[in-house]
Parts: C-alpha cells; sequence; structure tokens
C-alpha cells in the first residue's frame, strides 16, 4: 500500500539536494543508497566520465513497461533559497513540480510494487540525468534498454498525456566586423540586423503559424565598448502540435530568417537547427491504455487526456521505439518559476496510479 508517510521525506531529501544539469552525482548517490536499503539491486549505466543513471530491472532482465524520470533540475534562482518549504499540503523548492515529485511518487511505487508481486515484475525505474539541458540521460538509456512502453512523470496534473508537441531549438545570429560606434549605421550593425531577424520571425509566427509556441531566449552581443559589435546571437525555441510537419515549418523559418536580400547587409545572418525533436500522438485504445482508464475509474479521478506541451525525454523515448505516456504530479506552469510548488496529495494520487498501472497489467490485481 503507497505510505504517504514515506514519500514525504522522500521528496524532502530530493528537493533539498541541488542537482542542476551536470551536477547530479550528490542526488543519485541519495537515491542509490535509498534503494539498496531497501532491498533493490541497482545498475549505475555510465553517461558521461563522472554522471550516471540509475536502473532497476527486473530479476530476469525484461521489462514490458519503464517509470522513467530525470533527477536533474534548472539552475537554481537562489543558491540560497532553493529547498524544501511545506505549508500545509503545498510543497515548494526547486524540482518540486519538475520533476522531482514525479520521481518520488514512481519510487514509492515501484517498492511496493517489487514487494507486493515480486522481483520479477516486469517494470524497470529508470532515473535518468540531463533532461534540463541536452536529454543526455535518455539518450543514453534508450542505447541500452527497450521497452514496449515507458510512463514518464513529468507535471500533468495527472493529465494522462497520450501525445508529446514536437521542439525546435534553433541559433539565429548576425556576423560581422568590429567598427568604431562613429562609422556605424543599421545595415552594418549586429545587433540591429538580429533583432531585425527576430522581428520578422514573431510576425510570421503569429500571423501564418498560431497554433506553434515560440520563445526567444539568451540574447547577447560580443562586449565590444564603443565599438560596433562583430556578433550577436539569439536562441528560439519553437514547440509544435504533435500533427505539425517540421521539415515544412524549418524551411519556413529559413526563408524567413535568411531573405533573399541579405547579401546587400555587410553582416551575414546565420540561421541553425541545434535540436529537432519530433511530436507524437497514441492511440486512446489497447491494453495499456485501458488499464489506465479502469485505474482512474476505481479511484474516482476524472479521466483526461491530452498533449503534453513541452518537450521532455518523451520524445527520444519516442524515436526509439519506446511508446511514452507523459503522466505525473503538479502542474507544467508551475515548473522553471521561482515560487516552484505542488500539492503533495497529488503525489500520493501518482504513485497509487504508477502502482495500480502496473498492478492490473502484471499482477493481476
Amino acid at each position: 500500500m503507497i505510505n504517504p508517510d514515506r514519500i514525504r521525506p522522500l521528496l524532502q531529501h530530493l528537493i533539498d539536494i541541488y542537482s542542476p544539469s551536470g551536477k547530479e552525482n550528490d542526488i543519485l548517490g541519495y537515491l542509490d543508497n535509498y534503494l539498496k536499503k531497501h532491498g533493490v539491486p541497482v545498475v549505475s549505466q555510465p553517461v558521461d566520465e563522472t554522471r550516471y543513471n540509475l536502473i532497476v530491472m527486473p530479476e530476469n532482465g525484461r521489462a514490458e513497461l519503464a517509470m522513467i524520470g530525470h533527477v536533474d533540475t534548472i539552475t537554481a534562482y537562489d543558491i540560497e533559497d532553493h529547498g524544501f518549504n511545506e505549508q500545509g499540503d503545498t510543497v515548494s523548492g526547486l524540482g518540486a513540480a519538475d520533476m522531482k515529485s514525479g520521481c518520488a511518487a514512481m519510487v514509492e511505487a515501484f517498492l511496493e510494487l517489487r514487494s507486493d508481486c515480486g522481483p520479477q515484475v516486469p517494470i524497470a525505474l529508470c532515473l535518468v540525468v540531463g533532461e534540463e539541458e541536452n536529454g543526455d540521460g535518455a539518450a543514453r538509456l534508450i542505447e541500452d534498454y527497450h521497452f514496449p512502453w515507458a510512463v514518464i512523470g513529468e507535471p500533468t496534473n495527472l493529465t494522462v498525456c497520450l501525445g508529446c508537441y514536437g521542439y525546435l531549438e534553433t541559433q539565429m545570429a548576425g556576423v560581422g566586423k568590429r567598427l568604431h560606434a562613429s562609422l556605424a549605421n543599421n545595415r552594418q550593425n549586429t545587433i540591429e540586423v538580429l533583432l531585425t531577424m527576430m522581428m520578422r520571425v514573431s510576425y510570421y509566427l503569429r500571423e501564418h503559424r498560431s497554433e506553434l509556441v515560440y520563445n526567444f531566449r539568451d540574447l547577447y552581443s560580443s562586449r565590444s565598448g564603443l565599438t560596433v559589435p562583430d556578433r550577436c546571437e539569439a536562441w528560439l525555441d519553437v514547440h509544435l502540435p504533435p500533427d505539425a510537419d517540421i521539415g515544412e515549418i524549418v524551411t519556413e523559418l529559413e526563408d524567413v530568417c535568411l531573405p533573399d536580400d541579405s547579401g546587400n547587409s555587410a553582416i551575414e545572418p546565420h540561421f541553425h537547427i541545434e535540436t529537432i525533436g519530433a511530436g507524437y500522438r497514441l492511440p486512446e485504445k489497447g491494453s495499456v491504455v485501458e488499464a489506465l482508464q479502469n485505474v482512474y475509474h476505481d479511484a474516482g479521478i476524472a479521466w483526461q487526456s491530452g498533449d503534453f506541451r513541452s518537450h521532455s525525454d518523451a520524445n527520444q523515448v519516442w524515436a526509439s521505439g519506446i511508446k511514452p505516456i507523459v503522466l505525473g504530479p503538479g502542474r507544467l506552469e508551475y515548473a522553471h518559476v521561482h515560487d516552484e510548488c505542488i500539492y503533495f496529495p497529488q503525489v500520493v494520487q501518482a504513485a497509487e496510479i504508477y502502482q495500480g498501472l502496473a498492478r492490473r497489467l502484471f499482477c493481476g490485481k
């Protein structure tokens, strides 16, 4: 039976351990010890020279369903004040929603399943690194392991996301020559050229691709003092509905950013695709979905399905041939914000849902 009194201190420890992408070793060490203390054999899967994923497989090595959670967070807004805080049923702290609560719920559900159904139950627990940066933990996971299905505990407010948005990460830049500031004009300034590119993209997406979600970030130029900078760049994130044609959209963005008259400027514009992650949408049918529907019905939780509006490890998992369901406690709008928080009873509900799904599928209960 899911034990809230065991989840709460686990979640507190996970939130209190600072684990931004690239610096996950402390939280991995804690989880490794926690699982071993409960008699679970853990495999450390190397990701790079210092970082690794934690994997627990069934006794026979064959899993039909994986519970996947990422243990990293974004960088703290305030390194002195990022830890666990609790007011009534609301828990706050860096990673509370994204996604240490999902990890805590999965660990609790997994331990209960192993205790109730035995070590042969065909469930894998995969705690991975790097999701908030380049997804290297998930990339490494799918090199060595394959599962027919996966549940990924991102914050969906317990909505069952059978679809996931696609993602484009692009770099836009203007490159020219450093000049004395007194010699500048708007055709010779990298900042002016880049801002013009950004305005063209913004107008085009608003007017012609309103179904896309876009965000400009990390705008900066080379330090120049009283000179024209020789480089200015920005990054553009685009989230696309699952059925969007990514190839067509990439071509459109290139045409907008690099118009035919770009050669008339002293500045060379650049448009580079850094990341492409295709979206997907699973049909609302089949044994796994039906089992999940029954779990919701029995628990008295209203069934809601939809698409996860952000990219996640689900995109890479899907590309490898695994069918991922994104489902976890917390709300996406509370992730990556200064006052990140979660409603603790929902963490307990998530653990019950994960356990209930596996029991229906594999334990005959």
